[in-house]
């Protein structure tokens, strides 16, 4: 098989870290462009990594017949323009998450992919971990029981990311803590849930301690500076109840907020056992047996979850192979996001049968 031309739009921090590395790594792939529109950026890409050809307007990428495959790691202002037009040009498109800005456009997105029949997988980059993997086997298998219930937590003591750029600026992110980390955590329970469809959905969004952005205390920032001349008009904090066609989820996430603690976890509450993963590292086991509490943690290989991502990406553009990270499967976490920004803002539980946040 010849190679996959790929273009990678969007040069900064989870393309530097993730995406170009793993195609890099990849035999089956080769990277023709790097665009972002500061330059730059993609000037320093292709001089970092000695390949490719750096270009600030991505239609040069759509008029290039070669190019088969495109990463967008843009801001997610942008995420549905491009892929829309990607799909359209007639690329594969991998969009870093979340989907969009908000549900509408993540359901343009998706009838775009099913228009052109182009794939568009979404960054979610979790289902492609390896204890994730384990845990939704072990659900499957009925290791846990009935799985009735999932706590999940992402709560950080000051982490607002780049405060007053396009992190903290709703046209630009489409909110701010749920948005940028909850995604990931909802999609974890998703897909470990096996995707279930959400009915209801009741929430509560806070926009509090990065408001006055001159006194907040901060120990470092990603995506920093912040810049005080900027905006500041997303959530820092969230708690959110959804029941599903599975198990109810209950929400508290957290860039921020007046307890020094974090707690980034997700519990899987089932009637024979239960798990609790720490995001991004290991989980353990607790169940009952022969009259005794029994604790473990299990132990396997570890593997490069964004590498399986992009390997994935690559085999199955060849293979027609439709992934877990599909805009099909990964929209019902967009639709879950918009219903508990809409339920913060009328202060009432919404129903997913509503018009509006009908399902896909």
């Amino acid at each position: 098989m010849s190679k996959t031309i790929v273009a990678v739009i969007g040069c900064g921090t989870i393309a530097n870290n993730a995406h170009i590395p793993a195609y890099m790594a990849n035999k089956d792939a080769e990277i023709k462009y790097f665009c972002d529109i500061r330059k730059e950026r993609a000037e320093k890409a292709v001089e970092q990594y000695g390949c490719g050809t750096a270009v600030e307007d991505y239609q040069v990428i759509l008029q290039d017949s070669d190019v088969v495959a495109v990463s967008i790691c843009t801001p997610n202002n942008v995420h549905a323009k491009i892929a829309i037009d990607c799909m359209r040009a007639g690329k594969h498109v991998l969009c870093e998450k979340p989907a969009a800005r908000t549900y509408r456009e993540a359901l343009e997105m998706q009838k775009v992919q099913h228009e052109t029949g182009m794939t568009l997988n979404i960054g979610v980059v979790n289902r492609f971990n390896k204890g994730v993997n384990i845990i939704k086997q072990m659900i499957e298998s009925g290791e846990l029981g009935e799985l009735y219930h999932v706590v999940v937590s992402f709560r950080a003591h000051r982490s607002i990311p780049g405060l007053g750029g396009d992190f903290t600026t709703k046209a630009v992110a489409g909110g701010g803590a749920l948005i940028d980390w909850g995604v990931h955590y909802l999609d974890i329970v998703m897909y470990c849930a096996g995707d279930p469809r959400p009915k209801t959905v009741t929430g509560q969004a806070y926009s509090k301690l990065g408001k006055d952005m001159q006194n907040y205390a901060y120990l470092n920032m990603w995506a920093g500076p912040p810049n005080y001349e900027g905006s500041y008009d997303v959530d820092d904090f969230v708690t959110a109840m959804i029941r599903t066609e599975g198990p109810s989820i209950s929400v508290n996430g957290a860039w921020a907020q007046n307890i020094g603690v974090e707690e980034t976890y997700i519990d899987f509450l089932g009637d024979k056992a239960g798990i609790r993963l720490q995001y991004g590292q290991e989980f353990t086991l607790y169940s009952a047996k022969y009259g005794a509490l029994i604790e473990s943690t299990p132990n396997y290989p570890k593997t490069n979850a964004f590498q399986e991502e992009i390997d994935g990406f690559i085999t199955g553009i060849h293979s027609g192979e439709k992934l877990s990270s599909h805009i099909d499967t990964v929209i019902l976490t967009a639709q879950m996001i918009e219903a508990i920004y809409q339920s913060s803002e009328e202060s009432r539980e919404i129903s997913l049968t509503e018009a509006g946040v009908a399902p896909a």
